[in-house]
């Protein structure tokens, strides 16, 4: 595959002051606590072949989401940026109306796995905010855990025509393993979403969630992730699955290389069609990037 598209990364700046969540003193994200700019992905872009990427919003400020879209405007290789906005006031709609002016600016994704209310999804969008999006022909991206499924499936069938993505598989609980009580619920209610056609999903952001010695080594990353990949397939198909990286996140489990390879071992198993399809052609299609 010499042609790849990112559908989800990350760029920040600590020193701005929009990333709460990122706590020198938490020593888990000790390690993402500097800045991560284009000039620290681009060597890794260009030796895998990653023609674009989707750069998506990690605080809950706008005007990160502002940072974001400068970014896109001096960099060719950022196909899209999907922001941040209160979903929740009926002012978001005339903010995302001036952000639609930016060719690159694709759509919203409010960080629903850090608020306090796990069905803020399906009470607080306010119908205004999210006419805009529909209107403006904006994405979705849902950023959640298996407890937010079921909330989230409520706000889907509200909107039916919304696009929407799921963001790293609804973060399956891996380290936890499979007997535990997340995995009937992600099971039903990921195939029960998967049902509405305007949902597709990222195969992204999972070695993070695998156990720490699965990370180890490339078969012991695949023999993990093979379920969700196996049910993700069943469910989505590959006209609805789309590889990203989730870099830099990624860097606390493994190296944008290494989860090229665990990602190969398992798309390549598809027809030269199929892994088109996830390694580019649906996020080419969902996020409307040009060639």
């Amino acid at each position: 595959m010499n042609t790849r598209i990112d559908a989800h990364q990350h760029f920040w700046q600590p020193a701005r002051g929009d990333y709460a969540w990122l706590r020198p003193d938490d020593v888990a994200l000790a390690p993402l606590v500097r800045d991560f700019l284009p000039e620290h992905l681009q060597g890794d872009l260009r030796a895998h072949g990653i023609a674009q990427t989707v750069l998506v919003q990690a605080a809950d400020s706008q005007a990160e989401t502002e940072f974001l879209l400068e970014l896109a405007a001096r960099h060719d290789f950022i196909g899209g940026v999907v922001g941040w906005v209160d979903l929740s006031r009926p002012q978001a709609a005339t903010t995302l109306e001036g952000w639609a002016r930016h060719p690159k600016f694709k759509g919203v994704r409010p960080m629903l796995q850090d608020l306090r209310e796990d069905d803020w999804i399906a009470t607080a969008p306010h119908p205004e905010a999210v006419r805009a999006m529909l209107r403006l022909g904006l994405r979705f991206d849902a950023l959640v855990h298996p407890r937010h499924l079921e909330p989230l499936l409520r706000f889907l069938r509200q909107w039916p025509e919304l696009p929407v993505v799921i963001d790293h598989a609804a973060k399956p609980q891996l380290a936890e393993g499979w007997d535990a009580s997340w995995a009937p619920a992600w099971r039903r209610l990921m195939a029960e979403i998967a049902r509405l056609p305007q949902v597709s999903c990222k195969f992204s952001g999972l070695l993070t969630q695998a156990p720490p010695a699965a990370r180890a080594s490339t078969d012991g990353a695949v023999t993990a992730l093979r379920p969700v990949w196996d049910h993700l397939l069943q469910w989505f198909g590959p006209q609805r699955l789309m590889w990203g990286s989730d870099w830099p996140v990624l860097t606390l489990a493994d190296s944008y290389g290494g989860w090229i390879d665990v990602s190969r071992a398992l798309i390549d198993e598809l027809s030269p069609e199929e892994q088109a399809l996830v390694w580019q052609g649906t996020a080419r299609r969902l996020y409307g990037l040009g060639t």
